[in-house]
C-alpha cells in the first residue's frame, strides 16, 4: 500500500494539511442550471446559508462557482459571474471559518473573489480557457487547483473520447502545472484534479477512478469530484 504523502496548502489567513486524512470540499453552486443542485441557492442568502450548513456537516473548505460546467453548458461572461458569487462572498466574510474557494476559468473573477475573501482558485479548465489564472495565483500567492478536461463544457462529451484515457489525463495535467510553473506559480501552490465527468466515458471515470496513484507520480495533492456524478 503506497504511504500518503504529506502536504501544507499556505493559503490568506489559514492553512490546510493534507494527506493526514482525506478532507471534505463542500460545493455551492450559485448557478440557476448546475447539473445537481442549479437554481437551489441562486439566491445570495439561501447560498450562504448553505456554506455554513456545509460546514456545520464537516466540510474542510468551501468552493464556490457562479458558471455551469454541466454538459452542453453555454459560458457566462465574468460580469455575470461576479453578480451571482460577489453576494455570497460578502455574506460569509467573517462567518465561514474554513477557507473558500473560487470555482472560475476566468483571471478578473478570481482576482474579485480573493479580494472579497475567497482563498484558492479552483480553475476547471487547466489554464486553457485564460492563462491570466496563473499570474492572479502567483501574484496573490494562492493555491492553484488544475483540472483535466476535454474540450469544454459545451462539447466535452462531444468531441471523440481519447483512446488512452489516463494518458490522455497525465499529458494534460502535464501541460497544466508545466505553464503555471512557467508562469511563476510555486509548485506548493498547486493541486491538480483529474476532472471526472469532463469529457470521459462513463468506463473512463471507473478507469481513472482505480488508477488514481498513477497521478502520484506528480507529487501534488490531489482534489477528486465524484460527488452526485452519474456518469
Amino acid at each position: 500500500m503506497q504511504a500518503r504523502r504529506r502536504y501544507v496548502l499556505t493559503l490568506p489567513r489559514a492553512k490546510l494539511v493534507l494527506g493526514q486524512r482525506t478532507l471534505l470540499m463542500g460545493v455551492l453552486n450559485v448557478t440557476p442550471d448546475s447539473f445537481s443542485d442549479g437554481g437551489r441557492f441562486f439566491d445570495p442568502d439561501k447560498a450562504a446559508a448553505h456554506a455554513l450548513e456545509m460546514q456545520r456537516a464537516g466540510a474542510d473548505l468551501v468552493d464556490i462557482g457562479g458558471e455551469s460546467t454541466r454538459p452542453g453548458s453555454t459560458g457566462v461572461s465574468a460580469a455575470v459571474e461576479l453578480r451571482r458569487v460577489l453576494p455570497v462572498l460578502r455574506r460569509l466574510r467573517g462567518r465561514l471559518r474554513v477557507p473558500i474557494s473560487i470555482d472560475t476559468a476566468k483571471a478578473d473573477v478570481a482576482e474579485a473573489a480573493l479580494q472579497a475573501g475567497a482563498q484558492m482558485i479552483n480553475d476547471t479548465s487547466g489554464l486553457r480557457a485564460d492563462p491570466r489564472l496563473a499570474e492572479v495565483a502567483r501574484r496573490r500567492r494562492v493555491p492553484l487547483v488544475l483540472m483535466h478536461i476535454r474540450g469544454t463544457p459545451r462539447t466535452m462529451q462531444k468531441i471523440p473520447f481519447a483512446r488512452n484515457i489516463l494518458r490522455d489525463v497525465e499529458k494534460g495535467l502535464r501541460w497544466s502545472v508545466r505553464q503555471a510553473l512557467k508562469a511563476g506559480v510555486r509548485r506548493s501552490q498547486l493541486l491538480i484534479d483529474p476532472g471526472l465527468g469532463f469529457g470521459k466515458t462513463a468506463e473512463q471515470n471507473y478507469e481513472i477512478i482505480q488508477h488514481l496513484s498513477r497521478l502520484g507520480r506528480f507529487r501534488l495533492p490531489l482534489l477528486l469530484g465524484p460527488s452526485r456524478k452519474t456518469f
